[in-house]
């Protein structure tokens, strides 16, 4: 696990794909087990963890994901990301290239939780009515062996929400099959990085710029992303 920010309210670390964040009915590991761990190994801490869960990223997805580790910490930052004040960045490779070299999707998305995916719709409708407006911003970086890299910035937080618009226009993020793509990637990953948050500390109100790598797979290698 690497850890990319850490002080006396805030830890974030970058999320190597295929880890869950928090449990769910597999039982499998978490982000947070490995998180609380490492700040009890590291500060000898007696007890329990605290450790407060802030935002979630997609098993299938890496890359940068910020915990609070006291109560105020989580207070504020759950308002800062509802408040729509932290910049979220995303890289994706996709199979196709969008139409578009850069553009803003807007849709409404509806969840169907029986099948754990999500639907992208042009508006509400009375068979979807909880269906919740879903906008995002991506701008293509480059093209390499029939492969696309693109800068996401995704304006609202909804769930698959990247995944689902990009699908929608002809461009699925390359190993997700669950929205279109034809080849899965061996490790069961989907090529998604959460790249870089940006926010004013909730405590300290000093500009924090928390930048993760992407895995060190050969795709990635193909494309140069540094000061993306």
């Amino acid at each position: 696990m690497q850890v990319l920010f850490e002080d006396n309210h805030l830890i974030a670390v970058n999320k190597p794909g295929g880890l869950l964040v928090q449990g769910d009915e597999t039982g499998d590991q978490t982000l947070v087990d490995w998180v609380k761990y490492y700040i009890k190994e590291r500060y000898d801490k007696p007890g329990d963890v605290y450790l407060g869960l802030i935002h979630r990223i997609d098993r299938p997805v890496s890359g940068v994901v910020i915990f609070a580790r006291t109560s105020k910490g989580l207070e504020r930052m759950n308002a800062l990301f509802r408040d729509r004040k932290v910049k979220k960045t995303y890289l994706a490779i996709t199979h196709e290239r969008p139409k578009e070299f850069a553009g803003r999707l807007e849709n409404y998305l509806w969840k169907d939780r029986t099948k754990n995916k999500t639907k992208v719709l042009e508006r509400p409708s009375r068979r979807h009515p909880d269906a919740k407006k879903s906008v995002l911003e991506y701008e293509l970086q480059g093209d390499l062996n029939h492969h696309s890299l693109l800068k996401i910035n995704p304006i609202t937080g909804r769930s698959h929400q990247i995944r689902a618009q990009l699908a929608a226009i002809g461009t699925p993020i390359r190993g997700d099959l669950k929205y279109g793509a034809k080849i899965k990637n061996q490790d069961g990953t989907i090529d998604l990085h959460s790249y870089r948050l940006e926010f004013e500390h909730p405590i300290k109100k000093e500009p924090v710029v928390i930048q993760a790598d992407p895995p060190e797979t050969s795709i990635w290698d193909w494309f140069q992303v540094d000061g993306i």
